[in-house]
């Protein structure tokens, strides 16, 4: 065990947020932690951290947990480069280092018995260093900083003049080098594009420690977790398996839990009429009985799908075939050039997901399509009897100025009614007095939803969607796919959440480092063959660097053989001599190991890290013989 909640309650004022919340963590366990907004996910990450203590119940750690936390806002200050403050979490072996460079000196001074004992000395130090990975931790920084979306550029960067966004993602870089006991990881993926994301369910997939994440993305759950704790109404039921497996397991319980309810309210009610008919009576002390027996009975929940986000969309009218068309179309800006010569037809009912990393071109090719941004060459053309609707992820369509139901009213016909408005705002969680909220009040989420009700209020036929799950959480996402895998209409949509993308996409635009690349099916069947690809490239790469070996090896049994049909002692300036070609050969390695390509590629970085901590025994054996020649010669010049 790692650390275990007791029984814990946590409250804040009136709201009761955890209520007698019981489980634990165990070494190794990749867990995801869901639940809606509000529900109190982060609150248990603060209980285990320690930053907050709970009501009632207690939270055991176990003694000396190292336990590393991403925090949501990451600041830096100083000189320091992003490099070094990616760096500065090796603290144990930077001191080592200056050690090893303080014997390294103390070996070209000494000699006789002080010689071997700074020798001796030396060798544990190296010891120590290798174990704690020495000689590849500098590779490893930068591998995990290029996985995170950084360039060799950025490295030089003084970290505290980082935008926000890239803070917390070198603030993740740190706490995954760190690699403490336990992470607690508080939507990792928000500040990450596509192909972050994936190097970093990579990472954790393989992630030997234990790791607790509460995250919306669902497809990063499905792909780095095996167990699941579903926070909901104060309390934590447990799900082995990834979101997926979660979600079947929780759908069996919920049926079963609900026909026990129905079940029980059946007997409840037929007890409750005896009672009625009975309590005055000849049978009053069998009518008592039940109704204690009633009293005392612990009733089962309903579950019943609590009120969700209704996305039901209205019929619309029919556009022509050819909904949109691309022909040799590029975009960007007058000093950059994002994509170019895109060309396709989108036919009435296709939905094209349209997937990259930040800054590739995404949005502005929805801006570019929409009017609102001249190409820069070629041209998009739309269909007949096209009616757009367009989700804007800056949610610019609601009037800050308006309240809920009078930003509605802003779309809707004269003679509808502020029942109807009313009614149909309820479906989107606005209940009550909250059509009455101004715009500006409105948290990020509500806003969402209120935009997307005015979407879905439209009747529109072609719905452009740019990151339309970023507001909302998982229940209201999956209410949004189940109402989008309904529409009649076509859906162009940008977005980061491949889940989404996976139920409602039909093919894929992916704007890559290569280019923009079309491809028919869903996201999980274009991750495949995306991924399949890229393994097929680096087969290659190992098969040609396997063919160099084999030939290395041969020229080396070559020269083994020559070595031995003529022994001789090296003079310890030809030891010198091939320390000093080794330590080129090592310098060129430890550049290969920090380029992205290497970086990117697991394989291969593993493969080049044991050969330069091969080239690192080597030089300790060299600068061995090499004090040990020295000491020869100079006895013979005495």
């Amino acid at each position: 065990m790692l650390f275990r909640l007791n029984e814990v309650t946590k409250s804040y004022g009136v709201h009761e947020v955890l209520r007698d919340v019981s489980f634990q963590i165990n070494p190794g366990e990749h867990v995801g932690l869901v639940g809606r907004n509000g529900a109190g996910k982060t609150t248990i990450i603060r209980l285990i951290a320690g930053s907050e203590t709970p009501d009632k119940g207690e939270v055991e750690c176990l003694r000396g947990l190292r336990i590393g936390v991403l925090a949501q806002h990451v600041d830096y200050s100083g000189p320091e480069t992003v490099i070094d403050a990616a760096l500065e979490v090796f603290e144990k072996l930077h001191s080592l280092e200056a050690k090893m460079r303080e014997l390294e000196q103390a070996m070209t001074e000494a000699s006789g018995e002080e010689l071997d004992r700074v020798m001796h000395e030396y060798s544990k130090a190296q010891h120590i260093y290798e174990h704690e990975g020495g000689f590849s931790y500098h590779a490893r920084t930068e591998s995990v900083l290029l996985g995170l979306g950084f360039t060799k550029d950025d490295f030089d960067k003084r970290a505290e003049s980082l935008s926000g966004g890239e803070k917390n993602r070198l603030g993740l870089g740190r706490l995954l080098l760190l690699e403490p006991d336990i992470l607690l990881l508080d939507e990792p993926t928000n500040h990450l594009d596509v192909e972050a994301v994936e190097w970093l369910e990579e990472f954790l997939a393989d992630y030997k420690s234990a790791f607790l994440i509460i995250s919306h993305d669902r497809f990063f759950l499905d792909h780095t977790v095996n167990r699941v704790l579903d926070l909901e109404n104060g309390k934590v039921e447990n799900y082995r398996g990834n979101y997926s497996a979660y979600l079947i397991e929780k759908e069996e319980r919920r049926e079963q839990q609900q026909k026990a309810y129905e079940q029980q309210k059946e007997f409840i009610a037929r007890n409750e009429e005896f009672i009625r008919r009975n309590i005055a009576g000849q049978k009053t002390k069998q009518a008592k009985s039940r109704r204690n027996m009633l009293e005392r009975m612990e009733r089962i929940a309903n579950t019943a799908e609590p009120d969700t986000a209704n996305f039901k969309l209205k019929p619309m009218a029919r556009t022509g075939d050819q909904v949109l068309v691309l022909d040799e179309l590029t975009i960007g800006f007058p000093s950059r050039t994002l994509a170019r010569d895109l060309s396709l037809v989108l036919r009435r009912g296709e939905r094209l997901g349209i997937i990259g990393g930040n800054g590739a071109g995404k949005t502005t090719l929805l801006r570019t399509i929409l009017g609102e941004q001249q190409p820069l060459d070629g041209e998009a053309r739309w269909g007949m009897g096209v009616n757009i609707g367009y989700y804007d992820q800056r949610l610019l369509t609601i009037d800050e100025r308006n309240t809920v139901i009078d930003d509605l009213r802003t779309i809707a016909s004269s003679s509808v009614t502020d029942g109807e408005l009313r009614g149909f705002l309820g479906r989107f969680l606005f209940t009550g007095d909250d059509v009455f909220k101004p715009v500006a009040a409105l948290s990020g989420g509500e806003k969402g939803r209120l935009a997307l009700a005015k979407l879905i209020y439209s009747r529109a036929n072609v719905l452009v969607l740019d990151e339309p799950t970023n507001h909302l959480d998982i229940a209201s996402c999956e209410a949004l796919e189940e109402a989008l895998n309904d529409y009649l209409g076509t859906i162009i949509t940008v977005t980061h959440d491949r889940y989404f993308l996976d139920r409602i996409a039909t093919q894929i635009l992916f704007f890559g480092d290569s280019g923009v690349e079309r491809f028919a099916g869903s996201y999980t069947e274009f991750y495949q063959a995306h991924h399949r690809k890229i393994a097929e490239e680096q087969a290659k790469e190992v098969e040609t660097q396997k063919v160099e070996r084999t030939a290395r090896k041969a020229r080396a049994v070559k020269a083994n053989a020559q070595k031995k049909a003529k022994p001789k002692t090296p003079t310890a300036a030809e030891i010198e001599a091939e320390i000093q070609l080794l330590e080129a050969e090592q310098q060129e390695l430890a550049s290969l190991l920090s380029t992205e390509e290497i970086a990117r590629d697991r394989d291969r970085l593993f493969e080049l890290s044991e050969k330069y901590l091969a080239l690192e025994d080597r030089l300790k054996e060299l600068y061995e013989n090499w004090a040990a020649a020295l000491e020869t010669e100079s006895q013979a010049i005495k």
